[in-house]
């Protein structure tokens, strides 16, 4: 199956697609790399009579410093955090969880942005934001507002965006010397999307720690209790730990589905505490 008949746009600015949006009036997708509006179109599950493609604007690309903060380009892609393009992204739990996005095709062309607006609840960038605390930027006609990743998605594929907005930027703290994190993910095979994953910060310079479950019904659930007592003995949690904290988290899972999430739990934490489990 192929697309219905759309406008294709490509704005010069990030204003110029402001406006194309606004001008649409609620007929109109934003694009950046395509790899979940493309199938959808294909597929018809999508039928805007415009498409907005935001990829290449200049002011959606960039990696700056803001204070504590580093503010990341909607538009950047999961192949240049990958690949340590911007120097400022290197090393770190950004790269790392880049690397492991889908196949390296996928990589090529899917953004940060396209990503985290699309909001599968199995997706990378969503558990990693919500782990690290991030801030998402959203520009509009009215102006650019931010909202914390936990404000940011309500639930599968259901974010704060509204029609004629952009989300033009995410903004994740920098971690400091001491932090330490972990990522681990359940795929039945390389390149598809989680059943289980949980990702781990823990940062004493921040007085950051979270450890948060992805691949769920909605949203990342946090595990605050759990990471409060990893903070403060500095040690792997027992199993039976582990088991208390994933079944307070989600009383309707399954024996079978509460296992596979302890294990994922467990085996981010490892990353952190027995890395050389790990290798």
């Amino acid at each position: 199956m192929k697309a219905a008949s759309f406008e294709y746009q490509r704005p010069a600015t990030l204003q110029d697609a402001l406006r194309a949006l606004a001008d649409a009036g609620g007929a109109a997708k934003v694009m950046g790399g395509g790899q979940s509006l493309g199938p959808m179109l294909n597929l018809r599950l999508a039928r805007p009579k415009q498409v907005v493609d935001v990829s290449s604007l200049g002011e959606l690309r960039q990696v700056t410093a803001e204070g504590d903060l580093l503010r990341i380009g909607a538009a950047v892609t999961h192949a240049e955090i990958e690949d340590g393009v911007h120097p400022l992204l290197r090393d770190g739990l950004l790269q790392s969880v880049a690397a492991g996005i889908a196949y390296r095709a996928i990589r090529n062309r899917g953004t940060l942005g396209g990503s985290l607006a699309h909001a599968d609840p199995a997706a990378d960038w969503v558990l990693a934001m919500a782990a690290l605390g991030a801030q998402i930027e959203i520009a509009s006609p009215a102006g650019t507002r931010r909202v914390t990743m936990e404000r940011f998605m309500h639930g599968a594929y259901t974010t704060e965006l509204a029609e004629g907005d952009v989300l033009s930027a995410v903004l994740v703290p920098k971690l400091g010397m001491a932090a330490r994190w972990g990522y681990f993910k359940f795929c039945r095979k390389t390149g598809e999307f989680a059943e289980a994953s949980c990702a781990a910060v823990f940062d004493p310079s921040r007085k950051l720690a979270r450890i948060v479950l992805g691949a769920l019904d909605g949203a990342p659930q946090a595990l605050p209790a759990l990471a409060a007592e990893v903070a403060r003995t500095a040690a792997m949690p027992s199993r039976e730990t582990l088991r208390s904290a994933v079944a307070a988290a989600l009383p309707g899972k399954d024996a079978v589905d509460r296992k596979l999430r302890v294990a994922a739990v467990e085996r981010c934490l490892h990353q952190i505490f027995i890395p050389e489990l790990c290798t």
